[in-house]
C-alpha cells in the first residue's frame, strides 16, 4: 500500500522568524510512523533553518526548484548540490507557475528531475493542464506528454520514487478545486501512461499527489480515491494548524 505524502509548497512567502515559529509549532505534532509523510516546500533563503529545526522529525524539507547543472556560471541559480548539501530530501520541479511565468518546458523539467536522483533528491513533479485545455477536452493529452517527458531516461527504480503531483492549472489559487472524480480520473491517467513507459508494478508504486485549492475541509474526499495519494497544498500550507489537519487526514 502506498504511504501518504502531504507537501506544503509556501511559494514566495514568509520570513524566516515566521519560518522558524511554523516549524517549531509543526515539528513537535506532525504523526510519527509510515503512513504519512509531511514535507514542507520552503523559499531558498529557510532551507537551512528548516533543516536544523526538522532534525529527528518526520518532517522532510523541500526546495521549490533548482537549476539543473552542479555548478556554473548562472547567477541566482541553485544546484542540487547545494540543496543536497544543506540535507534537503526533495524539490518541486515543473510547478506550474515555473513553467508559465518563467518558460519552464518540458524539456527542462526531465533535466532537472535527472539531475535530483543524480544527487539523491526526490524530485515533485508538478503536472497539470490550463482551463482552455481541459475545456478543449486535452486534459489527457497534455498531462500525459508532460508525464512522459519528465520521466524520459529514468530508470525502473527512479520512475518509482518519483512524486508526480497532478495540479490543475485552473484550480491553483483560484478557489476552485477539481472534484474528486476528476481528479481522481486525472491521476488514474497519469499512472497508466507510467505502466506504458515502464511497467504495471512500477506504475503501482508512483506516489501521485492532487494539487490545487487542497484544504482541510475537501481534504479527506479527495485522499479517499483511488490514485490519489497525497497533496500539494499552497495556500492551506502556510498555516501551521490547517497544515497539521492536512497531514493527519493523510493517516486515516
Amino acid at each position: 500500500m502506498r504511504k501518504k505524502v502531504i507537501a506544503g509548497n509556501w511559494k514566495m512567502n514568509k520570513v524566516l522568524s515566521e519560518a522558524g515559529e511554523f516549524m517549531d509549532s509543526v515539528v513537535p505534532k506532525a504523526p510519527k510512523g509510515n503512513d504519512v509523510e509531511a514535507i514542507v516546500c520552503a523559499p531558498f533563503p529557510f532551507l537551512s533553518k528548516l533543516v536544523e529545526q526538522a532534525k529527528g522529525s518526520e518532517v522532510k524539507v523541500a526546495a521549490q526548484n533548482m537549476h539543473f547543472e552542479d555548478s556554473g556560471a548562472f547567477t541566482g541559480e541553485v544546484s542540487p548540490v547545494m540543496l543536497k548539501d544543506l540535507g534537503v530530501t526533495h524539490v518541486v520541479l515543473g510547478h506550474s507557475e515555473r513553467r508559465e511565468l518563467f518558460a519552464e518546458t518540458n524539456e527542462l523539467v526531465n533535466k532537472k528531475t535527472k539531475a535530483a536522483f543524480a544527487h539523491d533528491l526526490t524530485p515533485i513533479v508538478c503536472v497539470g493542464e490550463t482551463l482552455d485545455q481541459r475545456e478543449a477536452n486535452e486534459t489527457m493529452n497534455i498531462v500525459g506528454e508532460q508525464v512522459k517527458q519528465a520521466i524520459a531516461g529514468l530508470t525502473n527504480e527512479q520512475v518509482a520514487e518519483t512524486i508526480i503531483a497532478y495540479e490543475p492549472v485552473w484550480a491553483i489559487g483560484t478557489g476552485k478545486t477539481a472534484t474528486s472524480e476528476q481528479a481522481n480520473e486525472v491521476c488514474t491517467e497519469i499512472r497508466k501512461v507510467v505502466a506504458e513507459v515502464t511497467s504495471a508494478d512500477v506504475a503501482e508504486k508512483v506516489i501521485i499527489q492532487y494539487g490545487g485549492s487542497v484544504k482541510p475541509a475537501n481534504v479527506d474526499e479527495l485522499l479517499a480515491q483511488s490514485d490519489i495519494d497525497g497533496a500539494l497544498v499552497g495556500g492551506a500550507s502556510l498555516d501551521p494548524e490547517s497544515f497539521l489537519q492536512l497531514v493527519e487526514a493523510g493517516t486515516k
